[in-house]
């Protein structure tokens, strides 16, 4: 194995990209990034069923609480920015045991934490771990997969991929029915540990680092940036029921001002091959588009995420027990399509895939528009299937379409430009819809409205916001296409 390690380690990754098949040791070191994403992805949607729970025991209000779901996503986008650099800069071995450690780390916290304020604490340190692991399985992937089964391999990463956050609301659910929230992080532990002891043991590296230098005022304006956003989209809802010291939009417009900022500054340090993000990745069309698209197919994604078991809980009166085995079917279908969707996508390209996956996504945020406070449970299940086939449809196309559009020097700040679109849309997506949800409840509760009604009212409007942003995700469908010969880089015979 060592001297294997010693050759491949010379090889360049556009190289190894282009050898005809995966080496046993390439889909060891795969293998291995999947199994600690399966892990990391499982702790992302673990807290969905759980916060209506957390509301009651810790005595918050949804707002307080969607900060579970939104810091960690936020942070997410925050340090994923730097993992461009950090893959460039360092061999895989240590930046995935950095990844592993910090998770790891971040969950004893989150096991351990009295209070709202500390459980806050540990997700952002889980979340540091999270951000690392995503683009350095992506960028992995894409330097040792020959281009022709891309598309194939993507699959099977989102079989992988789909069957934690299938599996995550029910084992929470599954928790909270007997035993105490912090349980949640407990058993997660042992599995992250061992991971992280199996990639310390077994795990290579396949990459070339080169000596890149990074821009700490770039480090801090996205901070600052992309915190100010979210953090106002939040303070939307909070404001309906507890008016703040500074209104709304002052971060909005903060957040936005100081990511104009940081995108000047990163086309500026690009002609020197020194920016945090690379923004020549956008100046790819069908990467460009990709990305739009999984921005809305994120907010969708987490709206639903968080807006579904506070309906099933708060609404229906459905245990988290049942709203954990609600959301299971639907998981477990993304991860039942993703590999066929791989061989479709090798095979006929992203658009016969997306057109259709961006319809059903839209119809059914469509027909949520119309839940009452006695909508049949069958009905909702029904949803959640078709919601979860049309996402299947989208994630794999997307992911092999962008990158694969992509020259090889550019993968590493593909991968840290999808990961921070995904994250930012994701936080905005919980925070907007919880602020919709949050906003028109009240103003029925004060309209004389019966509190179920108005809660049902409230998750209606943030359903049909959902539904009209959707509309945009079907005509961009139409604009993705497959990159000619795999990749430009396969194309000039790098």
């Amino acid at each position: 194995m060592s001297s294997d390690a010693s050759v491949l380690d010379a090889v360049p990754p556009s190289a190894a990209a282009a050898e005809p098949g995966l080496g046993a040791r390439n889909r060891l070191v795969i293998n291995l990034l999947l199994v600690s994403a399966f892990v990391v992805i499982l702790n992302e949607t673990i807290m969905g069923v759980a916060l209506p729970h957390l509301m009651t025991d810790l005595g918050i209000t949804a707002s307080a609480g969607q900060w579970l779901t939104t810091a960690f996503l936020l942070t997410m986008a925050v340090v994923i920015p730097i993992t461009g650099f950090l893959l460039q800069r360092f061999h895989t071995r240590p930046v995935f045991v950095a990844a592993m450690s910090t998770f790891s780390l971040g969950t004893l916290i989150c096991a351990t934490a009295p209070g709202i304020e500390l459980l806050i604490a540990g997700r952002v340190v889980q979340a540091i771990g999270t951000a690392i692991m995503m683009p350095l399985l992506m960028t992995t992937v894409m330097n040792l997969v020959p281009p022709a089964t891309r598309g194939k391999t993507m699959g099977n990463i989102s079989t992988v991929i789909s069957v934690a956050p299938a599996i995550g609301p029910t084992i929470s659910g599954l928790i909270l029915s007997q035993l105490d929230w912090r349980w949640m992080f407990i058993l997660v532990l042992p599995i992250a540990l061992g991971s992280l002891a199996l990639g310390f043991a077994r795990i290579r590296n396949v990459s070339t680092p080169k000596s890149v230098p990074i821009d700490v005022i770039s480090v801090g304006m996205s901070v600052v940036g992309f915190g100010s956003l979210v953090y106002g989209l939040s303070g939307l809802g909070e404001a309906a029921s507890h008016p703040g010291p500074v209104p709304a939009w002052v971060p909005l417009v903060l957040g936005v001002v100081v990511i104009g900022l940081f995108v000047l500054r990163q086309l500026s340090l690009q002609k020197r091959d020194r920016a945090l993000l690379d923004l020549r990745t956008l100046q790819t069309p069908t990467f460009s588009i990709s990305v739009v698209l999984m921005a809305v197919m994120m907010m969708a994604m987490f709206g639903m995420l968080i807006l579904l078991p506070i309906y099933l809980q708060n609404v229906l009166g459905l245990s988290t027990l049942q709203t954990g085995l609600m959301l299971l079917p639907g998981g477990l279908v993304m991860g039942l399509c993703a590999p066929v969707v791989g061989r479709l996508y090798d095979k006929h390209g992203p658009t016969v895939l997306l057109v259709p996956g961006a319809t059903i996504v839209s119809l059914v945020l469509w027909s949520l528009t119309m839940v009452t406070e006695s909508t049949p449970f069958g009905w909702l299940l029904a949803a959640h299937l078709a919601f979860s086939v049309g996402l299947s449809l989208m994630f794999t196309p997307l992911f092999s379409a962008s990158l694969g559009s992509l020259q090889p020097k550019l993968y590493s700040h593909g991968s840290a430009v999808i990961g921070t679109v995904q994250q930012v849309a994701g936080a905005a997506g919980t925070a907007l819809f919880v602020a919709l949800m949050t906003l028109q409840s009240a103003n029925l509760l004060a309209g004389g409205a019966e509190p179920l009604a108005a809660a049902a009212g409230g998750i209606r409007s943030a359903f049909f916001v959902g539904a009209i942003i959707s509309l945009f995700a079907i005509v961009a469908a139409f604009f993705v296409r497959k990159p000619k010969g795999g990749t430009p880089g396969m194309v000039h015979g790098h």
